[in-house]
C-alpha cells in the first residue's frame, strides 16, 4: 500500500475518477479530517449517501455514494480542486475567504473551531486554512 503525501488531495481524486468513470460509490481511506469533508458535502447536497465503516483496515473505510442529475446523468459535483496543498499552504482570514462562482459553489475551511464552508466561517468571523472547493 502506497503511502500518500496529501490524503486530501488523494480523497478528492477518488471522488473525481469515480465520478468521471461513472461509478455510483466510491471506497475511501477514512481519516477524522476527511469525515468532516465528507460530513460537509452531504449536508450541502453533493453527495447523496456516506457511510463510515470503521472495522475495515486498520483505519477504516469511507463509502460515499455519489450524486448525479436524474435528467442528464451528469455528476452533481462539476468542479473539485485542492486550494491548500501540502508544499504551499493557503490561509485566509474571514473577510477574504473567496466566494465559488458566486456562492454556487462551497469553500473548505479548517478552522479553530473545525472544518466548515468558507461562508460559514464568513458568518462566525473566524479565518483559517483554505483546504479545497466544491462546484
Amino acid at each position: 500500500m502506497a503511502i500518500t503525501t496529501d490524503p486530501i488531495g488523494d480523497y478528492l481524486t477518488r471522488i473525481r475518477n469515480a465520478q468521471l468513470a461513472g461509478h455510483r460509490v466510491v471506497e475511501i481511506p477514512s481519516s477524522k479530517m476527511k469525515k468532516s469533508i465528507t460530513e460537509i458535502l452531504y449536508d450541502q447536497g453533493f453527495i447523496s449517501k456516506y457511510k463510515f465503516e470503521d472495522d475495515q483496515g486498520p483505519q477504516g473505510v469511507i463509502k460515499i455514494a455519489l450524486k448525479y442529475d436524474r435528467a442528464t446523468k451528469k455528476p452533481v459535483i462539476e468542479k473539485l480542486g485542492r486550494i491548500s496543498k501540502p508544499g504551499l499552504r493557503k490561509y485566509s482570514p474571514a473577510s477574504e475567504i473567496p466566494k465559488i462562482i458566486n456562492g454556487l459553489g462551497i469553500c473548505i475551511v479548517s478552522t479553530s473551531r473545525g472544518l466548515m464552508t468558507g461562508k460559514q466561517a464568513r458568518k462566525d468571523n473566524v479565518g483559517g486554512e483554505l483546504l479545497c472547493f466544491v462546484q
